[in-house]
């Protein structure tokens, strides 16, 4: 049987009823065509699924009644953080989507020196809160319990300088690096993995990258789409490292 699971923005644990949020019960109602008595899987980022029961359907308004948590193990055995610079179109949807499934812990949408796509304060808070739509939906979906962490567009430059030490792989995609992911070894503090916009990464960010601690990484011979490198280096590190 389909579980059908649904992330709301509100305190789930010690609860044993509530009333969905508007935009919650009117996907359920409408897009899902869910019915009163049907089972419900509710989640809000803080590890765990709970279930319940679906009651007083009316128009766009619904409520659950709550049985029972569980904690979730499925994320990742380290933290994943993907910094992806800004794609054209609607491809950093699709990243943001594939990451989240992928079991990335941070998104990071950055602009590089050949970023071609440039958001004003406005715009990218809305592209935020969109991306963070996503994500939740994509957790539903994935049967994950925490979202991703997706932080607001800003210069790859400016994400640098504010990036604290620790102890995580510090990567960058690039193409004739020597370095591979079968090669790595994952410490408890995981990854971060830098990917370029369209035209890859210019020479001030990788200056900035290498200033970093930021070392090069290849993931073959071919030359892949943005869109396409940091999701495929996502699912690599789980292959080569235990997740799968």
């Amino acid at each position: 049987m389909r579980q059908i699971r649904l992330y709301v923005d509100m305190p789930l644990a010690n609860v044993s009823e509530l009333t969905l949020p508007a935009a919650v019960a009117r996907h359920a109602v409408r897009v899902l065509r869910l019915a009163d008595g049907q089972s419900v899987t509710l989640f809000n980022g803080d590890g765990c699924d709970y279930t319940g029961t679906l009651e007083h359907m009316q128009g766009n308004a619904a409520q659950v009644r709550l049985h029972a948590g569980r904690q979730l193990a499925n994320e990742p055995a380290w933290p994943l953080t993907l910094v992806q610079c800004l794609a054209k179109g609607d491809k950093m949807d699709l990243v943001v989507q594939k990451a989240t499934e992928l079991g990335a812990t941070r998104i990071v949408p950055t602009l590089g020196e050949r970023s071609e796509v440039r958001l004003d304060a406005a715009r990218a808070d809305k592209r935020l809160k969109h991306w963070q739509a996503i994500a939740a939906a994509a957790c539903e979906q994935c049967g994950r319990a925490r979202l991703p962490v997706i932080e607001a567009p800003r210069p790859l430059a400016q994400w640098l300088q504010r990036l604290e030490p620790d102890s995580a792989l510090r990567l960058a995609l690039m193409p004739g690096a020597q370095k591979r992911i079968r090669d790595l070894v994952m410490p408890n503090e995981g990854a971060i993995m830098v990917i370029g916009p369209e035209g890859g990464l210019g020479d001030r960010d990788i200056a900035a990258l290498t200033a970093a601690g930021f070392s090069g990484l290849a993931l073959g011979p071919r030359i892949l789409r943005t869109e396409t490198a940091g999701l495929a280096a996502l699912a690599a590190i789980h292959a080569c490292h235990g997740d799968v």
